[in-house]
């Protein structure tokens, strides 16, 4: 029996295509995978918002054909918590990149973390600034090159997954866009979870991050994913050593049942008006 083909079209404003992204890049597979997750999922397309901020990944909400908001540098968790606020019924998803989330946007991550509102929080994670030419990010490996780090850099790079679990969010995982079916996992059921969800995802960037540290290709940073991704549960019977230049993949961490901000403030604000 032939497998009918998706209608990706239904999701998308073909008016502003062709995108921006450059050939190769791993954003077009994040925007597959996120768009069959949402239709996976049954929701309504009015009951959608999409935020982002500044860079290569915040170009996605204007492709989609959703209820979306391309909002400042690093702001884009405001601009959501504000609209969940709102209306806590919307299913809100924010798109950042490193540098975006992490970096001038770094504090709002860590505040949306602890409250535990109910957003979905997609980190595209290409080690680099890609739009704005290459800069290093909060997330680039030590040693590895860009136009700030021109002889290697020395900072210690932030863990996206290991930082969201410690200020608070109560799902955290992560994956690639490598694993392209995965990927629709993930981000389905990090969308499904009451509570501040994070999916970190290492994608590639081979103009901006690749051409300076030998994976001139897509495919050579496709296989570096492949080969530097080891699922949690491998993890686990690896010496440290072994994982040295790896990441974990997978649901690093669920908590079920946690408080959701945007509830407690309702259930707050209700007992007050009751007196």
């Amino acid at each position: 029996m032939e497998k009918t083909k998706f209608d990706y079209e239904k999701y998308l404003r073909k008016n502003t295509l062709p995108h921006i992204w450059c050939p190769g890049c791993g954003d077009g597979i994040i925007l597959k995978s996120l768009i069959r997750a949402i239709h996976k999922n049954g929701y309504a397309k009015d009951d959608v918002v999409i935020a982002s901020g500044i860079g290569c990944a915040s170009r996605l909400p204007g492709y989609v054909d959703f209820n979306t908001i391309h909002t400042t540098h690093g702001r884009a968790l405001t601009f959501s918590i504000g609209i969940k606020m709102f209306k806590p019924r919307l299913k809100v998803i924010t798109i950042s990149g490193d540098g975006d989330a992490l970096a001038i946007g770094g504090n709002h991550f860590i505040h949306a973390a602890r409250r535990n509102i109910d957003i979905t929080l997609i980190v595209f994670n290409n080690y680099t600034y890609g739009m704005t030419g290459g800069q290093a990010s909060p997330t680039q490996p030590k040693g590895s090159f860009s136009t700030t780090t021109p002889f290697g850099s020395i900072d210690q790079p932030f863990d996206v997954c290991a930082l969201a679990q410690a200020a608070g969010a109560t799902w955290v995982g992560r994956s690639t866009s490598y694993h392209a079916v995965q990927l629709e996992k993930f981000i389905s059921e990090a969308m499904n979870h009451k509570g501040f969800s994070v999916l970190d995802i290492i994608t590639n960037c081979h103009i901006s991050y690749g051409r300076r540290n030998k994976m001139k290709s897509p495919a050579e940073m496709i296989k570096y994913q492949k080969e530097r991704a080891v699922n949690v549960r491998a993890a686990e019977n690896l010496a440290p050593e072994a994982m040295e230049g790896k990441f974990k993949t997978g649901v690093l961490y669920n908590k079920k049942d946690a408080p959701e901000f945007s509830e407690e403030y309702y259930r707050v604000l209700e007992s007050v008006k009751a007196k």
